[in-house]
């Protein structure tokens, strides 16, 4: 067997160059894989590339969109923005100081501010009367000292703001007398629901109001009367409810309704109808002329 395979096998030297080169396989995978990383590594990216394809090369450049603007760094916010943030009373506040600082924008500020209207006037009053009314302690007797005590400082502050509006509607500053009426009405009946307390000395600001409120209504009525031959008195009604409130008020507004009888007296003596615990056809008027309304009504001019 040795000998049979010695004489089949080829010399070295008589082997040809292709056949060496086939024996050595690794040189030509190595060759050929070069190449084809070299070559194929080009179109893939000529293939991928934008470029390469005419319908991209033709599409437009997207545009570059506008950038918000970043805060960099902390700053104030602008008036504007500060004053949205602001309530009602902390503009008010913020308004209030600045006027006392610098007088002269206060007067701007008078000047060019709309007139309050009696509604709106009204409407304050019944924020004082709210607040006054909610500090009332539970249980207990609300006319006696001790509830005074609570109440107090709401009491004050509702019968200071009744003070400081009262003149505002009032001629020569008010030339309505219309207008001026119909705050007197709603303001007095802010004055009709406050407690009687228990303690007399504590009685007076409802007195002191109701002595304040009837030099009002007899200031108004006295340029009512000039007016329009004091149509405003004549057809009103103010006749009734000027007596009306001084009934409720147990005569302390005498005043007002001794200037209404003098104003009415020259006027005329229209018959008027008869309202409440008017007995008979004698109307308010005619009472008022002769003094004589109110005369049985139990507890008149009494504190």
């Amino acid at each position: 067997m040795n000998v049979i395979n010695s004489h089949f096998a080829v010399p070295p030297h008589r082997l040809s160059p292709t056949r060496n080169l086939l024996s050595q396989p690794n040189m030509f995978n190595r060759k050929r894989k070069a190449d084809d990383e070299g070559s194929g590594g080009d179109d893939d990216r000529m293939s991928a590339s934008p470029s390469g394809s005419p319908a991209v090369q033709n599409r437009p450049l997207p545009r570059q969109q506008k950038r918000m603007r970043t805060n960099i760094s902390g700053r104030p916010l602008p008036l504007p923005r500060l004053l949205e943030t602001l309530s009602a009373d902390e503009m008010r506040n913020v308004l209030q100081s600045i006027c006392e600082r610098h007088p002269y924008i206060g007067n701007e500020v008078i000047s060019t501010a709309p007139c309050p209207s009696v509604q709106s006037t009204l409407e304050v009053l019944a924020k004082y009367e709210s607040a006054f009314q909610s500090a009332f302690p539970f249980g207990g007797r609300a006319s006696s000292d001790y509830a005074y005590n609570r109440v107090r400082q709401q009491l004050m502050g509702m019968l200071e703001s009744l003070k400081d509006f009262t003149p505002h509607f009032l001629p020569p500053n008010e030339t309505q007398p219309a207008t001026s009426l119909a705050f007197l009405d709603g303001a007095t009946e802010f004055i009709h629901r406050l407690p009687d307390w228990d303690n007399f000395q504590h009685n007076r600001h409802k007195q002191e109001a109701y002595e304040e409120m009837a030099k009002a209504w007899a200031a108004v009525i006295r340029e009512a009367a000039k007016k329009a031959g004091g149509i405003q008195l004549q057809y009103g009604g103010w006749d009734q409810k000027i007596a009306k409130h001084n009934e409720i008020s147990g005569g302390r507004m005498q005043e007002a309704v001794i200037v209404l009888r003098g104003s009415l007296g020259w006027m005329g003596n229209e018959t008027q109808p008869s309202v409440g615990n008017v007995s008979g056809n004698v109307s308010v008027r005619d009472q008022l002329l002769n003094g004589t309304y109110g005369m049985n009504a139990a507890g008149i001019g009494a504190w």
